[in-house]
C-alpha cells in the first residue's frame, strides 16, 4: 500500500486515518484476523469476523465502501467501517471528532439500533484484542476463566 493509495482513500473518505491503523494496513491490507487477536472483551455479547482493507481485493468490501454501506444499513455519519456483516459493524467513529483528533472505535448493532463504545482510539482498540479461546464466553464481559 503506497502513500498515494492512503492519500486517495483519505480524500474519498473525507477523514484522516489513524497512523496505528495505517501501520497494520501496510503489513496486511484487510482480511481475516489471526486467532491470537480475534476477540475484543465487552460487557455485552458481540461478534466480529475480520477487517476491511483499502481498495478492492478479490471482490471483497473495503473501507472505501463506507458511504454506500452506511446509507444502506442506516448507520450514522461520519464513520469509517473496519469490520462487519451488515447487521453489526465496528467503525472508526468520527462524530464529534476534531480535525486533529483520532476517532474512537465503536460497535454498531443495526438490528437493535444500538452502539457500544469500544476504545478511545484505534491503538487502544488493538491493544485490547485477545484470543477468543482465552475468554470465558459464558461470563458477561468475556473475562478469562478463573483458575
Amino acid at each position: 500500500m503506497t502513500d498515494a493509495v492512503v492519500e486517495d482513500a483519505e480524500r474519498r473518505l473525507g477523514v484522516r486515518l489513524p497512523a496505528s491503523l495505517l501501520e497494520i494496513l501496510r503489513v496486511r491490507n484487510g482480511g481475516v484476523v489471526a486467532d491470537a487477536w480475534n476477540a475484543f472483551p465487552t460487557e455485552v455479547p458481540t461478534s466480529w469476523s475480520g477487517n476491511l482493507g483499502i481498495g478492492r481485493h478479490d471482490g471483497r468490501l473495503s473501507m472505501l465502501d463506507t458511504a454506500y454501506l452506511a446509507e444502506e444499513w442506516g448507520l450514522p455519519s461520519p464513520l469509517v467501517l473496519l469490520s462487519g456483516d451488515g447487521h453489526c459493524w465496528i467503525a472508526l467513529n468520527y462524530r464529534g471528532c476534531a480535525v486533529d483528533e483520532e476517532p474512537s472505535v465503536t460497535w454498531f448493532d443495526v438490528d437493535d439500533s444500538s452502539e457500544l463504545p469500544l476504545a478511545a482510539d484505534f491503538r487502544a482498540f488493538v491493544e485490547r484484542l485477545t484470543a477468543a479461546a482465552a475468554l470465558d464466553l459464558d461470563h458477561p464481559d468475556g473475562t478469562p476463566p478463573a483458575s
